[in-house]
């Protein structure tokens, strides 16, 4: 397999040099604050009294994010890495610097990963006296039928609603009403994309699907996912027809209706190629007299190096027309002459308020607490140390599981995460005790990974660190508590089940296995149970059609291929094992 060519540096440092680049080169529009390096904010953006308008998402889809953030448009971006959701860290450091007391509301694509970021962020904020609301974008008709609306995925539909949410909070509209325009510009937003061919991470250099010179994938998804089916590749015309008969057999305007419309590239396919495009979308709404009030072609929201091209349509009326024109200025987008003069003086007092974090890691254990069992907390933080090896060392086989039926991020978002959390037991005290450890695993794995595995992972390590809180060592019962909460904790984050082709798959089994033995089985017995049943149930998820998550929209085409949450578990529980065996209990 041919490795693509990246001018990058060091791999880890990718995002924070893209934000230092694109705030060094626009130093009007953009700045950097916070304490986590990921809020990018306008100059010109937030003020007192005005609804702060937040977007975000992954990296790798620029001028997507931080590219809308300007004067009449976002007043600040949380920036993800590549491929995956801020953490709520981010979030919530980008939403203080938005506020301006009267609230603020949180926009984002509609992904497993960013719903659960931006969720815990909004309950964050919220507890913290920040009025929030938030709006998941779901734009993709080829994601799920009508009736499903709201499974369907964002992709450039981002595009308008952020336009309208912005210009609504520019006007000095309330909340609840900025709110509710956001959600109306959502569902009067459609679009549907091809793909040509696949796109690279930049960890990997890997292509991350396989598809034939003479090919193309219908309906795909902005992070490189599959689309919903392969079809061979036609031309600019038959293309363009299917993407708007699809759009337009669900919006149905009708003669003198108008529109504003988006040809967008994904990265690698040229403006000769996007204005074919577009010449035949023009064609078409002018046989049905529908009017083009405003339009843009062009790349606002890309995926990598990815061929291909969406078509998006925002049907207006008079209030979303006025909105659509409100003045603007950003990094991707100027529209008219946006008012300008710095209000960062203005906010000065209100950045500074201090963070909500995780609970802090538990100093000294008590004397009260239980100590029988083998399984101390120093073995305890081998075994994590251990897992976090193991997941390193599988990097690119989850990352290629993921690239067959997701975005083939999983193994390097995992990588991420699992490093923060080495990292933070390095620096532990020797008396620190097990809760006080998955406290600070919790933390670690929140901060530096978005996607869905952010707030699963760091809500297991927290439940189960909870069941356990009374003890001082572990054993096999209480290891068996541990795992039971680990795995409650992730359901109750994803609300996912038995059968949904997710890491639920390994991890039930793993749990039943490890409590279906007797009360007095030891530590290891239950570790190898737990690995065992992991196992079995990682290879199963190879006959399920996927039912939640990014592969979901597969469908059928999910069935045969192994689910990489569910392989990541397999290998954390199989290194947890291997670190038990190693220490002699």
């Amino acid at each position: 397999m041919t490795k693509s060519k990246k001018l990058i540096n060091a791999p880890e440092n990718i995002i924070p040099e893209m934000i230092q680049g694109m705030v060094g080169a626009h130093p009007d529009i953009l700045c950097v604050e916070g304490r986590t390096g990921r809020a990018v904010v306008a100059v010109e953006g937030p003020r007192d009294g005005k609804v702060g308008i937040v977007i975000g998402g992954g990296s790798g889809h620029e001028p997507a994010f931080a590219g809308y953030v300007g004067r009449g448009l976002a007043d600040a971006a949380a920036v993800g890495n590549v491929f995956a959701s801020p953490s709520p860290d981010h979030i919530t450091d980008a939403a203080r610097q938005a506020d301006g007391g009267a609230g603020v509301v949180l926009l984002y694509g509609n992904y497993t990963g960013d719903v659960l970021n931006f969720t815990m962020a909004l309950e964050e904020l919220e507890a913290a006296g920040i009025p929030t609301r938030q709006v998941a974008v779901a734009d993709d008709v080829a994601s799920a039928p009508e009736a499903r609306k709201g499974e369907r995925r964002g992709i450039a539909g981002d595009f308008f609603v952020f336009k309208i949410a912005g210009a609504a909070a520019d006007q000095g509209e309330p909340l609840a009403r900025v709110e509710a325009l956001a959600q109306k510009a959502n569902a009067h937003t459609l679009s549907m994309g091809v793909a040509l061919s696949p796109c690279s991470l930049p960890q990997t250099g890997k292509p991350n699907f396989e598809i034939g010179d003479d090919e193309m994938e219908i309906g795909m998804g902005l992070h490189g996912e599959p689309g919903m089916r392969r079809a061979k590749l036609g031309t600019a015309d038959a293309v363009t027809d299917e993407l708007v008969a699809t759009i337009l057999a669900e919006m149905q305007p009708k003669a003198g209706d108008r529109v504003a419309v988006l040809v967008n590239g994904l990265g690698a396919t040229t403006y000769v190629e996007l204005y074919l495009i577009f010449n035949r979308v023009k064609q078409i709404l002018d046989e049905k007299g529908i009017v083009i009030h405003r339009s843009w072609v062009g790349e606002y929201a890309t995926s990598l190096e990815m061929a291909g091209a969406s078509v998006t349509l925002l049907k207006l009326d008079d209030e979303l027309t006025g909105l659509l024109d409100h003045p603007c200025r950003s990094v991707a987008l100027t529209v008219g002459a946006a008012v300008t003069g710095s209000t960062r003086a203005a906010r000065s007092a209100r950045r500074n308020t201090a963070q909500e974090e995780i609970g802090e890691s538990a100093a000294t254990p008590s004397a009260a607490l239980i100590t029988e069992g083998k399984l101390t907390p120093q073995i305890f933080r081998d075994m994590m140390a251990e897992a976090g090896t193991q997941i390193i060392a599988a990097r690119d086989w989850l990352s290629e599981l993921d690239g067959v039926i997701g975005d083939g991020d999983h193994g390097i978002t995992m990588e991420i995460g699992w490093k923060a959390v080495q990292a933070a037991l390095a620096n532990a005290p020797a008396d620190e005790t097990i809760e006080g450890s998955c406290k600070r695993m919790a933390k670690a794995f929140l901060d530096a990974v978005g996607a869905s595995s952010g707030p699963l992972y760091a809500t297991a390590f927290l439940r189960a660190g909870a069941a356990v809180g009374q003890r001082q060592n572990l054993d096999g019962a209480a290891l068996a508590t541990w795992l039971a909460a680990a795995l409650q904790g992730i359901r109750d984050r994803g609300r996912a089940e038995p059968g949904d082709k997710t890491m639920i798959d390994a991890w039930v089994p793993a749990v039943a296995a490890a409590q279906g033995l007797p009360a007095d089985a030891s530590e290891l017995a239950v570790m190898q149970a737990a690995r065992d049943g992991a196992e079995a149930g990682m290879n199963a998820t190879a006959a399920l059609e996927s039912r939640r998550g990014r592969s979901a929209k597969l469908g059928a085409r999910s069935v045969g291929h192994i689910d990489p949450g569910a392989a990541s578990t397999f290998v954390i529980l199989r290194a947890m094992t291997a670190a038990l065996e190693r220490a002699g209990v």
